[in-house]
């Protein structure tokens, strides 16, 4: 019997537009609770190039829940937290954390959203604050609500439920107004100080979206808009979040907007009277690939990386470098993807420390069920590997966002179907 304080799934292992097409199933609580199986599950081990796969953890669509369509986060101790898009105790997703446990993982749902003024049908990362509590955005816009950003943190006593006492404390609710904009999209980022920068999707000034920051003040937080798009010519569905660079500018990508419609890199740099932004590149489409899906990630040298969706040499989007160089950005294409005319979307890129780069697709690979790769850099440029090609079997399929790396050099990722259950898994690359 597992115990009262903390019900917990233990699996064995042997070795800022999908998401907003895809709709949560409303199934009531009790057919949700009864689906989830509390037990031992053993996984079967696959290769690819030379590397291991181990699916860690298949969603049942209790519970649990379902369709993972966020990249996870990694904690100091080693734990991994994610959200699932569908599922959990009302039908409206599911915060959840792994710990690592003998050869296997523990897993736990912390958190069943109520898709009311908490939010729902989460679609991005949580990030682990300073105090070691979760925090994250939720858009769905229920009830009169237009999105918000949340923090998640253990109860002092945790209460004896299957979700092991976490609380949830709302920080902000966008209300759809000029003046705060709506559907928040995209993992948050934290200052020294503790503040946080987010995007959102639409509204604002104009309508096309903006970047905000949340300052706490005593027990509440404010909202400062830094800036908001507005066309013509100026980005538009800032959906990837931002990033910052050391001397606190921030960076990201638009959907849409720019100069030819096909999006943008943006940067905006603070002055004393505000932010001011800067457009890096405005997407042309064709061969320098266009809608930027993913965020954006640094090199030490301060060179920009990111995806398209779409165009590149087989219109199946690309992976880019954008190099800074006496006040100017030049783009470079390192990569074309070969899956054309589907949504060629990509989650955020990471980089080892020799400079390759990781990331996933959601249409890719020998079965087009999506593909985790690597692209290595040598002097003589860019060699793409299939660390795995998903067969939207019991491996998983359709990866929406991107991997990240544990201290051990070893990969994580979440697959948004497939899986023993049908419902998404979770899965670790051992190199």
């Amino acid at each position: 019997m597992l115990s009262q304080k903390e019900k917990e799934t233990i699996v064995t292992s042997p070795q800022q537009n999908e998401m907003r097409i895809l709709k949560p199933v409303r199934t009531p609580a009790a057919r949700l609770a009864l689906a989830i199986v509390f037990g031992l599950i053993v996984v079967a081990t696959l290769t690819a190039q030379g590397q291991t796969f181990n699916v860690i953890f298949d969603f049942t669509g209790g519970s649990d829940g379902g369709t993972p369509l966020a990249a996870l986060v990694l904690d100091k101790s080693g734990h991994l937290y994610g959200t699932a898009n569908h599922g959990g105790v009302n039908g409206y997703g599911t915060i959840f954390r792994m710990k690592p446990a003998g050869s296997g993982w523990t897993f736990t749902p912390l958190y069943g959203f109520k898709g009311g003024n908490d939010g729902g049908d989460p679609v991005d990362a949580v990030r682990v604050g300073a105090d070691g509590s979760l925090y994250g955005p939720s858009p769905t816009p229920t009830g009169g609500y237009y999105g918000i950003v949340f923090n998640l943190k253990p109860a002092p006593t945790p209460s004896p439920s299957i979700f092991g006492g976490w609380t949830q404390n709302v920080l902000y609710t966008f209300t759809g107004l000029p003046a705060n904009g709506a559907n928040p999209l995209g993992a948050i980022v934290f200052d020294q100080a503790g503040n946080v920068y987010g995007t959102t999707g639409s509204d604002g000034t104009c309508g096309h979206g903006t970047v905000y920051e949340l300052t706490p003040s005593g027990s509440s937080w404010t909202l400062n808009l830094l800036y908001t798009f507005c066309a013509p010519g100026d980005g538009q569905l800032p959906e990837s979040g931002v990033i910052f660079d050391n001397q606190g500018n921030l960076y990201g990508t638009t959907y849409g907007g720019g100069q030819d419609g096909m999006g943008t890199v943006f940067q905006l740099v603070q002055s004393g009277t505000g932010w001011t932004e800067n457009m890096l590149y405005s997407f042309p489409g064709g061969k320098d690939g266009g809608v930027p899906s993913g965020g954006l990630v640094f090199d030490p040298s301060g060179n920009l990386y990111g995806t398209t969706s779409q165009g590149g040499k087989h219109k199946g989007g690309t992976v880019f470098m954008l190099a800074p160089s006496h006040g100017s950005w030049t783009l470079t294409t390192l990569y074309s993807f070969t899956a054309a005319n589907l949504d060629g979307r990509s989650g955020n890129l990471v980089l080892d420390s020799a400079g390759n780069l990781y990331g996933t697709r959601k249409y890719e690979g020998m079965y087009g069920a999506g593909a985790a790769f690597e692209l290595a850099h040598s002097s003589g440029g860019w060699t793409y590997t299939s660390l795995h090609d998903f067969t939207g079997g019991t491996d998983g399929g359709n990866p929406v966002d991107g991997l990240i790396f544990d201290t051990s050099g070893n990969l994580f990722g979440t697959a948004s179907k497939g899986g023993t259950n049908a419902y998404g898994d979770v899965y670790k690359i051992t190199p």
